[in-house]
């Protein structure tokens, strides 16, 4: 299983390189909550998580990188991105980027499964953004603690809703299959 994360706005001020996991600080990583996982869910972590760096291209949680502020070139870390990724040989790709990273790089659809987050208010579903951070780190910490490994989006409906109500739509050969997660 691979699970692609963006990076955080918010970042710890860093005066020597320091672990990414530990620079990130946004709403995400914040729900992730890294440093209290169990050394098995690190461990999983450390060999599934890769996030996508605006400035160091994709990165593992141990990896050291510094505190920055810029924004994506997505034509610039296309190449970079893309040679680390397409090395990777994962059953599975867990899709969490926000849509700004989505285009730096396109995961075979047959085996991604897209992350959306809704909510429902008044009966309604809607789309929600900031709280869809909080959500997509709460899934990845639920995934790294699980007792089993997702290596199928059947896997990984199953594993997350246990916890999240969810709907799963398999790809249309096109578009990646897609997990619909209600936020609770």
């Amino acid at each position: 299983m691979l699970i692609l994360l963006p990076p955080s706005e918010k970042k710890n001020a860093t005066t020597k390189p320091t672990p990414a996991i530990s620079v990130y600080t946004g709403v995400l990583y914040q729900a992730l909550d890294w440093a209290s996982l169990s050394m098995a869910a690190k461990k999983r972590g450390l060999g599934s998580v890769v996030i996508i760096s605006a400035k160091y291209g994709a990165i593992r949680p141990d990896q050291l990188i510094e505190s920055y502020k810029i924004k994506i070139d997505n034509k610039a870390m296309r190449e970079p991105v893309s040679k680390v990724l397409d090395a990777i040989k994962a059953d599975l790709i867990v899709d969490c980027r926000s849509s700004t990273y989505k285009t730096v790089w396109h995961s075979p659809v047959d085996k991604t499964v897209e992350v959306r987050i809704s909510t429902v208010v008044d009966g309604v579903r809607t789309v929600i953004t900031h709280m869809s951070k909080k959500t997509r780190g709460e899934i990845t910490r639920w995934l790294l603690q699980s007792r089993s490994m997702a290596k199928t989006p059947e896997d990984l409906y199953a594993i997350v809703s246990e916890k999240y109500p969810c709907a799963l739509t398999p790809s249309d050969g096109v578009d990646p299959w897609v997990l619909e997660v209600i936020a609770v």
